[in-house]
């Protein structure tokens, strides 16, 4: 399995969040894994955690952006040692040209960048279309890995799942085949579906504060666990909630793989008015709102949602009342 290292400025967090959904099937294939310093975990140090991470990686993407280039430790220190173990023929680096700038002056200016012609993802009609392009780019280079793997002796493993020559074979497109998720898969899925709820949440406080000049807005992680969001309307709160990880120890057993929502911001664990549990198909992983919600409706409640389903189910549940003119 290759490792996919994000060199990103958090001003284009929510692009890259898009890029990782789209590398979703490449993960779920297990031909890559992904790290990004949202990955970091209370405790751990920054700094070595990303030097760490970006001396294992195998393919670079560098999200290009002016807050990239401006950015000191994503120009000066990201970017440099990427280009030094390109150079090397440690690592891939794949340029992805995310809004405007003046990237063809980088030192990585010289490489093939993504999409097509650099040009920037933001000026295509449809994202997707760009996006699909990186995603093929990103095929090639594990394609180029596994040669090399095979024409050299093994240095490292890329797992199992990973057979040399994935593109350009003919195939059948039909290779699901059901499995038992562990503890630990579960577990894993909903550490990093929370990630992804409150890094969704973050992002849109922010733009709907930017958007709506009567609006101020508050996130706040409050642990590794939880985080409260706040909206408020010419100063007075109009909603708000808190979501959090259900863990053992917490209103019973059955919430201990949930992801939980309450309507107060600074209300306990046993104060819930949604969860969702995570559930399979046999396939895949997902997590089901319980229907908790006043304005849940049986088909809501049936879905298998995505991690981006789930972030905008409760995204909705916070937003519900200022929609319905209820401030």
């Amino acid at each position: 399995m290759a490792t996919v290292f994000f060199s990103y400025s958090h001003r284009d967090q929510i692009l890259r969040d898009e890029m990782e959904i789209h590398l979703a099937m490449l993960k779920r294939q297990g031909f890559i894994e992904t790290w990004h310093d949202r990955r970091i975990t209370a405790g751990e140090e920054f700094d070595k955690a990303i030097s760490k991470n970006l001396e294992e990686a195998d393919i670079i993407l560098l999200l290009v952006s002016s807050d990239f280039l401006a950015s000191n430790y994503c120009y000066d220190i990201e970017m440099q040692r990427a280009m030094e173990k390109h150079e090397k023929g440690e690592s891939y680096i794949i340029p992805v040209i995310l809004r405007p700038c003046d990237w063809p002056s980088a030192p990585f200016g010289k490489l093939l960048v993504m999409p097509t012609d650099g040009k920037p993802i933001t000026k295509f009609p449809d994202k997707d279309d760009a996006f699909l392009e990186v995603v093929n780019a990103v095929k090639q280079t594990i394609t180029r890995l596994q040669l090399r793997q095979n024409s050299t002796p093994p240095s490292k493993s890329y797992g199992s799942a990973v057979k040399p020559q994935i593109l350009d074979i003919p195939r059948s497109s039909n290779l699901h085949i059901r499995k038992t998720f562990s503890d630990r898969d579960r577990e894993q899925f909903v550490e990093e579906s929370f990630e992804y709820i409150s890094n969704f949440f973050e992002n849109s406080l922010a733009e709907l504060s930017n958007r709506n000049p009567e609006v101020d807005t508050h996130f706040k992680r409050i642990d590794a666990n939880h985080f409260s969001a706040i909206v408020y309307i010419r100063g007075k709160k109009a909603t708000e909630c808190r979501i959090w990880i259900g863990e053992i120890g917490g209103i019973s057993r059955f919430f201990r793989s949930d992801i939980a929502y309450s309507s107060n911001a600074s209300g306990s664990d046993n104060s819930i008015n949604e969860s969702m549990p995570i559930v399979d198909d046999g396939y895949a992983l997902f997590l089901q709102p319980l229907g908790m919600a006043f304005f849940a409706s049986q088909q809501n409640v049936k879905k298998l949602l995505s991690q981006q389903g789930a972030a905008e189910y409760f995204w909705d549940i916070l937003l519900r009342p200022l929609q319905q003119g209820s401030t």
